[in-house]
């Protein structure tokens, strides 16, 4: 196969005549022209026709699994630059997995994310894509920022951020659409190398002169056949999961991790399906052989629609060990919706059948995106509870590390980073923790989990502060870590005032400003709080002195202390410590005093009504800065998935947001209910959960 690649012409910007580096399993068409410092990853297809030239804006990166197909031109300006997923800068950056379809134009300065989408003759110009995104036809992307998971329609001209952010979310049919183009460009890949290759193509030939002929008529029968049948397969395998990742493992061949995240312990799957059928959902299996999983058709298994966990448990582990040597994966199914909740591998080729353990464990992980947090981001009481968290965290393929500060670094928030944690091993991951717990014994130190996909964190846990000794962390259950709370009312809701006034010493001792907000019944309701003026004081007494008058004042209304952090610019602490009375609408003209415990009415029985699974997975949302909402609706709405909204929740304090359940809860008690999770950057659903379910 001859591969027109130049080197970089001379230039009075540019002499060093860079030439394509291109991955021995990407296919690069003879028509294509590719000329200068352009990398090509593995598993790359490029058309005829393309014109991918780094010889004024340079270096080019087209990512792993991406495809370019006919006609594309990739250019690049001299001045002007984009920091890749490598913290290097680039002219034009390409994801994995991505797909530039015909007569598309990137102009670099130019960055394009994972997974997604260029239509037909649209331009990408000066611009920012984020990952997931879909470009339909003939559109104009031009000086902007496009956020992560956004569609942009055919046609459009995109040239402001406003415009930008107002984007719509990706739909999941547009998602199976790319993940379709990309099986397909894959397959055109694996099929030109092997047409380009005597010793793979002489076989196939010699197959078809050995079959025996057909006439033209029934030959286009058969073909037509077989592709409609081979449509119908596509369609019903390349379907998407609606948890936060917009990776698909099958888009990317050449590597483990995707299929990899998520993967549950043996112990927990049990617990995972009993919560998934506790909400009403169904649970189905699919399996795949190697070629299959590198394609994304995956085959179903039979797992009944029985709302028993030991027979849905007895059929999974049937399943497992039928497909023994093959990819295995876990879904929910929500019957009313028609579509999959969640996707998990839990069986590949190299393992052996898991046993399913049907008793349940306390400890048993929940179904979620990410590792359970303490609220308000404090670690665990235990050091039992900081290794389930390490455990956790690389069971989902998540990265370590930690990050350290002394009392005035703490303060100011300028935490300094700790040695790189390599390790994938728990013990290698808990002995460097236990390391440098050591070395910086006298200082506040905490475990950051990292998404090294998305670039993000998932986790930040204060595993050591700076009055402590040294922390010991142990595998085993037994031991006790010392621990670091942030300001926090109970998780049962009885909140005592003790807590509003280690509260307030910790936000001065933290430079934090103190102001206190208030509400009436109708405005609780609405979440529109009234701004009081902020507290000066600057020794706690005297603060807390402050917020006593002003709950005198306003006694017959709901009060909540707000700790601002004025360097930032953001809220810290929200803290309700005073209501009308026991009940979130009975209001009484009984004023708290903050110094007296026992007579707080601060969250009093608020969890009553909420099962311990649930709190902790309000709690995990909270901590991961995802806002709760709740919707209603009786059984014939119910039937149709017409769900009507409850009252928005725009508190982050726990004990407020399950005040706010309880409420909705008691004014549709004879209704089914659903908690939300609520990404309100990505303006999407990461997490629904039915908590209430009428009386039969």
């Amino acid at each position: 196969m001859v591969v027109r690649s130049f080197a970089a012409p001379p230039t009075p910007w540019s002499r060093n005549l860079a030439e394509p580096q291109i991955d021995p399993s990407a296919y690069v068409h003879s028509f294509s022209n590719l000329i200068g410092d352009v990398y090509i990853g593995a598993n790359v297809l490029i058309a005829p026709g393309t014109s991918i030239r780094a010889d004024e804006g340079n270096p080019f990166h087209i990512g792993n699994s991406t495809n370019v197909q006919d006609g594309v031109v990739i250019h690049g300006l001299e001045k002007g630059r984009v920091i890749g997923d490598d913290g290097k800068e680039y002219s034009v950056w390409i994801g994995d997995s991505t797909s530039i379809t015909h007569m598309a134009l990137i102009h670099g300065p130019a960055y394009v994310g994972n997974n997604c989408f260029i239509g037909f003759r649209s331009t990408v110009f000066n611009a920012r894509v984020g990952d997931g995104c879909i470009i339909s036809l003939h559109a104009l992307v031009q000086d902007v920022e496009i956020p992560a998971g956004r569609y942009v329609p055919s046609g459009a001209v995109i040239t402001t951020q406003q415009q930008a952010d107002l984007l719509p979310n990706v739909r999941e049919s547009d998602q199976n659409f790319a993940s379709h183009v990309i099986g397909i460009n894959d397959s055109l890949r694996q099929g030109y190398r092997c047409a380009a290759d005597i010793a793979c193509i002489t076989p196939i030939r010699q197959q078809q002169n050995s079959s025996p002929p057909i006439s033209n008529s029934a030959a286009s029968t058969q073909i037509k056949k077989q592709d409609f049948n081979q449509t119908n397969q596509t369609n019903q395998n390349f379907t998407n999961s609606s948890t936060n990742s917009s990776t698909n493992p099958s888009t990317n061949p050449s590597t483990n991790t995707n299929a990899q995240r998520n993967e549950p312990m043996t112990g927990d799957l049990a617990q995972q399906i009993r919560q998934l059928l506790a909400q009403g959902y169904h649970v189905a299996a699919e399996y795949a052989d190697e070629r299959r999983f590198r394609t994304g058709s995956w085959q179903s298994c039979a797992i009944p629609h029985s709302s028993e966990a030991s027979t849905v448990i007895s059929a999974v582990q049937a399943a497992l060990v039928e497909n023994e040597g093959e990819y295995v994966r876990l879904f929910g199914v929500d019957p009313k919706a028609k579509r999959r909740l969640t996707e998990t591998i839990i069986q590949r080729p190299s393992d052996k059948p898991a046993v399913i353990s049907n008793a349940s464990s306390n400890g048993a992980s929940h179904i979620s995106s990410a590792p359970k947090a303490s609220s308000n981001g404090a670690a665990s009481s235990s050091n039992a509870d900081i290794a389930g968290q390490v455990r956790q965290l690389l069971a989902q393929g998540y990265r370590i590390s930690t990050e350290y500060a002394d009392a005035r670094r703490f303060r100011s928030a300028a935490w300094m980073t700790g040695p790189a944690i390599d390790a994938s091993s728990e013990s290698s991951v808990i002995a460097a923790l236990n390391n440098i717990l050591a070395e910086h014994e006298g200082e506040y130190v905490r475990l950051v989990g990292v998404d090294p996909k998305a670039k993000r964190r998932v986790v930040e846990t204060i595993i050591q502060r700076a009055d402590g000794n040294a922390v010991s962390i142990g595998q085993s259950s037994g031991g006790t870590a010392t621990t670091y709370s942030a300001p926090r009312s109970s998780s049962n809701g009885n909140g005592a005032a003790s807590d509003v006034s280690t509260a307030v010493g910790q936000l001065l001792a933290q430079g934090h400003r103190i102001s206190v907000e208030h509400a009436d019944e109708r405005h609780f309701r609405t979440t529109s709080w009234q701004t009081l003026p902020a507290i000066t004081a600057n020794s706690p007494s005297a603060a807390i002195a402050a917020l006593e008058s002003y709950i005198a004042e306003y006694s017959d209304e709901y009060v909540r202390l707000v700790g601002v952090d004025t360097k930032a610019k953001r809220r810290v602490l929200e803290l309700l410590v005073h209501r009308p009375g026991g009940q979130p609408i009975a209001a009484t003209r009984t004023a708290v005093k903050v110094s007296n415990s026992s007579n707080s009415s601060y969250g009093g029985g608020a969890a009553g009504k909420l099962s311990a699974d649930m709190l902790a997975r309000i709690r995990q949302l909270l901590s991961q800065g995802y806002r709760i909402g709740t919707e209603h609706a009786d059984e014939r709405h119910f039937r149709t998935s017409s769900w009507h909204s409850c009252s928005p929740i725009a508190a982050a304090n726990e004990s407020e947001v399950i005040r706010a359940l309880e409420a909705c809860l008691a004014e549709h008690g004879d209704e089914y209910v659903r908690l939300l999770g609520i990404d309100t950057k990505a303006k999407r659903r990461v997490f629904e959960g039915i908590i209430q379910r009428p009386a039969k």
